[in-house]
């Protein structure tokens, strides 16, 4: 096998030769978790743009890729962080991106897509409004819907300016909870994906703002099919799991966004479990999907043993400035052959290092996940060379 010398600490290098590939096992869905992958997008390396301030968009890769993804038994989070939104992905370009994704979704059998609403269009500022915030979850909200799509309703850093209190949080779910045409997925996205969501709920402290949120979900139970939260911390997890509303099929379901805990998450305790809405599964998606397989199919043992060696992987990818995580996402996208180019919309292939991106080669390929090792090799060493690695 191919031997590589890459960066292992500030100045030093040290030879890597890659392992033979995992051949995951090919699922067979329905799982018995509902499983999202919060999908990225492929950058168009090629457009007369300005990258920092707007976005170029390849579509043919980026629906290829949630095809992909549909293939393999995920449902696709559409337009969510994972795909820059916030970080290079505007308002005007996720609806553009949403759309399409539902259209192909509508001409693939079984494909399930849920999309992003926020207030992205409107920057935080003196002049925002409790009303305002409402207006503008209200526009994009209707405009997903008339789509004919599925809505996750994302966090508002504009809402987080403006809220002066748990109520000014109560008002604005509970007016567009009465609105939407379906039951929606609520995501709590904490302040180590995005510091400006600081105090979210009103609160700042997380088991004090779980307390708002729950009370949102127990006014709202019919129109909530779920929540997802994002606070990289199983307990406080489990601890909301348990106490979310039961009631009609099953109901308020708890969506895993912690991409350090997964694993144990989705496979539960004797008091219940947690379905999957993360981005990490975009990453790793043949290993997830034969992972959930497995669990389906009541080997538990074998879930784990796949999903064990993708946790190191998801932890180093998504370490602090956990924010920048998406680069990690992208990279394994370009080193697995779904983009033939390591470049981001907004120029994040430069938000992590050298150092950062040889050491996810290393815990990608030991989870078995560089699924053609001459081409990984041969990816790693032309974006070492930019870096001026000789390797």
């Amino acid at each position: 096998m191919t031997t590589l010398q890459l960066p292992s600490a500030p100045g030093k290098l040290a030879p890597h030769t890659l392992k033979v590939p995992k051949a995951f096992p090919a699922a067979k869905p329905p799982f018995n978790r509902i499983a999202f992958a919060a999908a990225h997008v492929v950058a168009d390396p090629l457009a007369d743009n300005d990258p920092w301030l707007a976005p170029a968009i390849d579509w043919e890769r980026t629906i290829a890729f949630r095809q992909h993804l549909w293939s393999l038994g995920f449902g696709v989070a559409e337009a969510m962080d994972t795909a820059q939104r916030g970080m290079g992905l505007d308002w005007k370009d996720a609806l553009e991106l949403i759309r399409r994704s539902i259209a192909a979704a509508r001409e693939t059998p079984g494909a399930v897509v849920f999309s992003g609403a926020g207030t992205d269009h409107l920057p935080p500022g003196p002049d925002v409004t409790i009303d305002k915030v409402i207006a503008a979850y209200e526009e994009q909200c209707g405009a997903i819907e008339k789509l004919g799509g599925r809505i996750i309703l994302m966090a508002s850093r504009a809402l987080t300016a403006c809220a002066r209190s748990p109520e000014d949080y109560a008002k604005v779910y509970g007016r567009i909870l009465s609105q939407v045409k379906q039951p929606v997925i609520l995501h709590w996205l904490g302040e180590m994906f995005d510091p400006a969501l600081a105090g979210y709920w009103g609160k700042g402290e997380h088991m004090q703002a779980m307390e708002v949120c729950l009370d949102v979900i127990a006014a709202n139970a019919d129109k909530v099919d779920g929540i997802k939260i994002s606070l990289l911390d199983k307990d406080k997890e489990i601890v909301m799991r348990r106490r979310l509303p039961k009631n009609g099929a099953g109901g308020v379901r708890m969506y895993t966004g912690d991409d350090f805990n997964y694993a144990e998450l989705i496979a539960g305790d004797e008091q219940g479990y947690s379905h999957a809405l993360l981005g990490i599964f975009d990453a790793i998606a043949p290993a997830a999907s034969a992972a959930l397989g497995a669990l389906t199919g009541g080997d538990a043992k074998t879930f784990h043993e796949i999903l064990a060696p993708t946790v190191p992987l998801s932890r180093h990818i998504f370490k602090a400035p956990t924010r920048f995580y998406k680069t990690g996402v992208v990279f394994m996208a370009y080193l697995n052959g779904h983009q033939d180019h390591f470049t981001m919309v907004g120029g994040q292939e430069s938000a992590r290092s050298a150092l950062h991106l040889a050491e996810l080669f290393r815990l990608a390929d030991a989870a078995g996940l560089l699924s053609d090792p001459d081409r990984a090799a041969a990816r790693m060493k032309a974006v070492m060379a930019v870096h001026g690695v000789a390797v």
